[in-house]
């Protein structure tokens, strides 16, 4: 297959990342999680003592934060191995203020970037066709109900073993939409060339057989040109 960027954008919990992995891996592309990334920076604004609402005194940590992605999904924040810690509950209650902060997403944003350069890659996040890469390939943006979404990030801490309850989850999905999709820099929103995507009714591997359809049609018509 010919080198192509897919972004796939979309709220919070609509299941971006567990359909990207998946097509990765069939296509043989490269997966590139920005929502670890954003949450590996919360994570450390947390260790460091600091006011995950303090936008200053976040971004001056900019400097000293050093994010790694590694096989088997292994997530490293300046060489310690944070995979399970920001899924916590804690951390995804303040990614959203951190994800707001103009410079740590120009930083992160840069590095996604290099990231893309050299493989076909597949990103998913919230800003990835409307800013991180306007010029992929193939745009997705995947939704689903707020009773789905909830239920979905429910039953996968259940299943890593992360406290939790429906009505938190809920609660929580419902204020990240209303952050991400009125934040100043970069907000949620469908870019103008993405596909729209309800997975409300679809199993996994139906979403991703169709996300896999999207991707080798536009292939085709690109190869075709």
């Amino acid at each position: 297959m010919m080198k192509i960027a897919v972004a796939i954008d979309g709220p919070a919990a609509a299941g971006k990342s567990t359909i990207a992995k998946k097509v990765a891996e069939q296509l043989g592309m490269v997966y590139i999680d920005t929502g670890a990334m954003y949450r590996a920076f919360t994570w450390y604004c947390m260790y460091k003592g600091v006011n995950c609402e303090d936008e200053a005194a976040c971004c001056a940590l900019i400097p000293e934060v050093n994010i790694e992605l590694k096989p088997n999904r292994v997530v490293l924040c300046n060489g310690i191995d944070v995979t399970r810690e920001i899924r916590l509950a804690d951390v995804s209650f303040n990614v959203s203020f951190i994800a707001t902060y103009k410079d740590i997403r120009l930083a992160l944003v840069d590095l996604q970037r290099k990231m893309a350069e050299s493989d076909s890659v597949i990103m998913d996040g919230r800003d990835i066709g409307t800013y991180v890469l306007p010029n992929a390939e193939v745009k997705i943006y995947q939704i689903a109900s707020v009773e789905c979404r909830a239920k979905r990030r429910y039953d996968e801490n259940i299943s890593k073993g992360i406290p939790c309850t429906m009505k938190d989850i809920e609660e929580d999905v419902r204020r990240r939409d209303y952050i991400d999709s009125h934040r100043d820099f970069a907000p949620l929103k469908q870019a103008e060339d993405a596909i729209c995507l309800d997975t409300s009714d679809m199993t996994i591997d139906e979403v991703v057989a169709e996300v896999i359809r999207i991707i080798k049609d536009k292939t085709e018509q690109l190869e075709e040109k």
